[in-house]
């Protein structure tokens, strides 16, 4: 008997049992759907975490001021500046590891545009900051030498403050009053998102470093020891980070006269690190919800089995009549093999079509990035057929084994 006469009647079979067949591709259909929604959903999760990696800039470590003791009260660390601007510079110098230290001021508060007005961030940075965090501009231009070694009034902002402030109309050109200080809008940050702790940062304005410490914040203190509160610092690619740390905990305990055993009086933070670990957990968190997932394909498998072994004990009567008209053990294999690998690639393909349509939808309801996969696509309707393969060769064998004979006479 040839195949497509094969397939002819196992589709007729179908069609004759039509409820039964329907609700036997429904576990196929739930978890091919499952299958494809949880990858798509695992691989958006992988892919917001590397923007969110990419955001903050490539192999990145933070120096902070560390905790301070006055009286016996501890403060929060970053409370003291413990840290300087020629720390950052000498990191950025005699550390071979490190590819530019970009050192930073932070402070907060209202930033006055005509009749608007907008609480934020603002930092004092240097020139490296841009290439350290790889930020650049979509508007305007970056500050110049002069104006970082002069104090001026100038200042770039991230989106947000833009749309805040001027709605749609361009920043360039316009002054902006932080603390009562006018400063000229030179130039738009390039929108970056939200952080990993889920804070805008695009919420920001930035001013030259000097700026920040002898106009904004007006500290004496802080222009006399040039203080800063952190310090970025991109390290080199292909550089080990956990080296590239101990180098500069070392060049900062020389710098700041540590003895041995004597506490460090700041803080490292490997930002990269961290995010790493995070997009490690969430590929294992992908590779759960897949498995997860597959589950519900077995159970279809098994569903396809007992309907299948059930079809051979009802339709005993018509396999003893076709074995004795002639019919071969191995036609016999064949139809009910068709049988189970049609309603499972009918079941797969209605799955990946509703699983295509939910992915999509939980990305629009939620918000989240979803990233459908040919891959997976594929294997889910490959997985699809293995098992009705796998699970319909069993019922399929018994109906071949049966006696025409014992099978004509069985009632």
């Amino acid at each position: 008997m040839s195949f497509l006469a094969t397939l002819r009647i196992a589709l007729k079979a179908l069609r004759v049992n039509s409820l039964r067949s329907g609700l036997t591709m429904l576990g196929i259909i739930i978890g091919v759907a499952a299958v494809i929604v949880m990858i798509a959903v695992g691989r958006g999760a992988q892919s917001k975490v590397e923007d969110q990696i990419r955001s903050l800039g490539s192999n990145l470590i933070i120096v902070f001021s560390a905790s301070s003791t006055f009286t016996g009260a501890r403060s929060a660390a970053g409370a003291a500046y413990t840290i300087s601007e020629e720390d950052g510079y000498a990191i950025g110098r005699e550390v071979e590891e490190v590819y530019a230290a970009a050192p930073t001021l932070r402070g907060s508060g209202q930033v006055v545009a005509g009749n608007a007005n907008w609480s934020t961030t603002f930092y004092g940075v240097t020139t490296n900051y841009f290439e350290v965090r790889n930020w650049s501009l979509a508007e305007g231009r970056g500050f110049d030498q002069a104006e970082m070694n002069g104090a001026a009034k100038v200042a770039i902002i991230g989106t947000t403050v833009a749309a805040n402030l001027f709605g749609s109309e361009s920043p360039v050109g316009q002054v902006v009053r932080v603390r009562s200080v006018p400063l000229t809008v030179i130039g738009v940050l390039q929108k970056k998102g939200q952080s990993l702790s889920g804070n805008d940062q695009d919420d920001v304005l930035l001013m030259p470093l000097s700026t920040a410490r002898n106009r904004v914040l007006g500290a004496t203190a802080l222009a006399k020891s040039r203080s800063v509160g952190a310090i970025h610092i991109k390290v080199r690619d292909g550089v080990d980070m956990k080296i590239a740390e101990e180098r500069i905990r070392e060049l900062l305990r020389q710098r700041h006269r540590l003895q041995p055993g004597q506490e460090d009086d700041f803080n490292l933070r490997n930002l990269t690190e961290i995010l790493q670990a995070r997009e490690e957990s969430s590929k294992v968190m992908a590779l759960l919800l897949a498995a997860v997932a597959s589950v519900s394909l077995l159970v279809g498998g098994i569903g396809i089995m007992n309907i299948m072994l059930v079809s051979v004990t009802e339709r005993t009567r018509e396999i003893g009549l076709r074995r004795a008209v002639g019919a071969r053990a191995a036609d016999i294999l064949r139809q009910f093999l068709v049988e189970a690998v049609t309603l499972s690639l009918i079941g797969g393909l209605t799955g990946i079509l509703l699983g295509i349509g939910g992915a999509l939808a939980i990305g629009r309801w939620v918000e989240w990035p979803i990233e459908l996969s040919s891959g997976a696509i594929l294997l889910a309707a490959g997985f699809a057929a293995l098992i009705g393969i796998f699970f319909g060769y069993y019922p399929a064998r018994k109906a071949a084994r049966l006696s025409p004979i014992e099978a004509l006479r069985y009632e």
